[in-house]
């Protein structure tokens, strides 16, 4: 928790928001003021996304907290694994965090069907940078690779980075396309063909 703290000021030191975050504190109140700062503004800081994995490991610990997945998920992810399908995980959530959501899904535990995850210390997810040190690490040509999102600048940033990419949206409606990536729904017959 040190190290989340000691990232999370050296965050707040380098804030050029207007208005800008409340004064640092040293000291618990502080820490949580800042934090507070951050979840309402959505910042996916690291520090911040780091500690919030903490606190949610002891839930699903503790069975507090279960994670939640799309009903289609678990099949999906059991099919591609017969079929050798890597899956990884970029998210603004930590690592930490991710692999205790799949842990704990109240589908049972995904896990095991992920080779890799990804967070914001790989990059910003808007950054084709970030994506090209996915495709590396995963020992991938980004050709190789589809990217999936419901956030289009997510995947436009993977798309400069050239991987393919897949708009997920699952309410109909809720979300446009902007025509630049192909359009999911469900994961039913991903990798079908």
């Amino acid at each position: 928790m040190r190290a989340d703290v000691a990232r999370l000021q050296a965050e707040h030191a380098s804030e050029s928001d207007q208005p800008g975050p409340p004064p640092w504190r040293d000291d618990a109140s502080g820490v949580v003021g800042y934090l507070h700062w951050l979840m309402d503004r959505d910042r996916k800081s690291t520090g911040l996304k780091s500690l919030q994995g903490k606190i949610w490991e002891e839930g699903y610990r503790t069975g507090d907290l279960r994670g939640e997945v799309y009903p289609d998920v678990p099949a999906a992810m059991e099919r591609w694994s017969r079929r050798g399908v890597d899956m990884a995980i970029f998210s603004s959530g930590s690592v930490q965090a991710q692999r205790s959501l799949f842990e704990n899904t109240t589908a049972g535990d995904l896990a095991p069907f992920i080779r890799a995850y990804f967070d914001t210390t790989t990059g910003p997810k808007s950054s084709p940078e970030s994506y090209a040190r996915i495709a590396a690490a995963l020992e991938r040509s980004p050709s190789e690779i589809l990217f999936i999102s419901d956030v289009a600048a997510e995947l436009d940033a993977a798309r400069t980075a050239g991987m393919q990419t897949a708009l997920c949206v699952r309410n109909p409606g809720s979300a446009p396309s902007t025509g630049a990536h192909s359009v999911i729904h469900t994961f039913d017959r991903l990798f079908d063909g």
